[in-house]
């Protein structure tokens, strides 16, 4: 789908917070419908797989799918794939072809594990998720994340490949779900002047930034290698999804430009540089001052893009 860009302006000066409401209210059915999907499926699967690519919005998303699946009677349970990454280790963690430590590779997670505690919780039984320390690059069990489901209980697993074969293969019955900002905004003429992708990249700007302490060229460093990642191991298997998301929120990009613009004039790129992180650079700081600003007084505390602005009700 695409949004105009002067429709979209016209929207926030005429009636902002009314066109905030719009799109979030969007946004809320895609989860409502779902919701319903997985309590039609769920006398074949208590498991739900929920992928997209970095910065789609998947952990607000999945608290929201379990708000929604709550309301129809239906307990439910979050469970970030992350968790299960392996302990980083220098011999034996893949590499890309350069040599480098490849941290958007499936192989990061500990795959025979997330597998084992996927069936158990099929069967009620028992697990203990375990929790993966950032700041060590080491996986941690302990027995403090316990969690058993209970008849017509859920358990959503989201992470970026979670619609792998590797996991959709043995878990044929799962409701599969995929997400990403697939929608772009295009000019008055009708040709795209800011594509999805780069509204994921400005989530990672505002995330990066305002939570991990990182620059934009820290973010921009990384950004070839998740597009990269995204290419080889996310978007081969959206096929397998059963119900896909579109995550873009038209009014996000009011809401970053007067952040994200300062970030970006900080940026100095070298002379021998990544084509994509060029573009994106480019792209970003030519279309983005087009942009109505938004002040995020009018976003809602339980508005998706809370994720990347920050001072939303979800905890992460």
């Amino acid at each position: 789908m695409a949004y105009s860009l002067q429709v979209v302006n016209e929207a926030l000066r005429s009636d902002p917070k009314g066109f905030v409401a719009e799109c979030d209210e969007k946004f809320r059915r895609q989860t409502v419908a779902a919701a319903r999907s997985i309590a039609e499926n769920r006398k074949n699967s208590a498991i739900v797989l929920l992928s997209g690519p970095s910065g789609s919005g998947k952990t607000t998303t999945s608290l929201k799918i379990c708000e929604e699946l709550e309301k129809l009677g239906i307990r439910s349970h979050a469970v970030a794939m992350d968790n299960y990454f392996q302990t980083v280790d220098p011999e034996t963690s893949p590499r890309n072809a350069s040599g480098e430590l490849d941290f958007e590779s499936p192989f990061c997670l500990d795959i025979p594990l997330i597998n084992q505690h996927i069936s158990m919780l099929e069967k009620g039984e028992l697990v203990y998720v375990p929790t993966f320390d950032f700041a060590r690059q080491m996986q941690i069990r302990t027995r403090s994340n316990p969690l058993r489901l209970k008849k017509d209980e859920i358990a959503v697993f989201e992470g970026i490949h979670a619609l792998n074969d590797i996991f959709t293969g043995r878990n044929l019955n799962a409701t599969r779900l995929y997400i990403s900002a697939r929608s772009n905004y295009t000019d008055g003429e009708g040709n795209i002047c800011c594509k999805g992708t780069w509204v994921r990249l400005c989530r990672r700007f505002m995330r990066d930034s305002k939570f991990r302490g990182h620059t934009a060229d820290f973010t921009l460093k990384l950004w070839p290698g998740v597009r990269r990642g995204e290419m080889l191991y996310i978007s081969p298997f959206k096929e397998n999804a059963t119900f896909i998301f579109d995550s873009m929120v038209p009014y996000e990009m009011a809401c970053y430009r007067d952040a994200v613009i300062p970030l970006l004039e900080e940026v100095v790129l070298p002379e021998e540089y990544d084509k994509t992180r060029a573009e994106a650079v480019e792209k970003l700081k030519a279309v983005l001052p087009k942009f109505e600003p938004l002040d995020e007084s009018y976003v809602p505390a339980d508005a998706l893009i809370r994720e990347f602005l920050g001072g939303g009700i979800y905890e992460y």
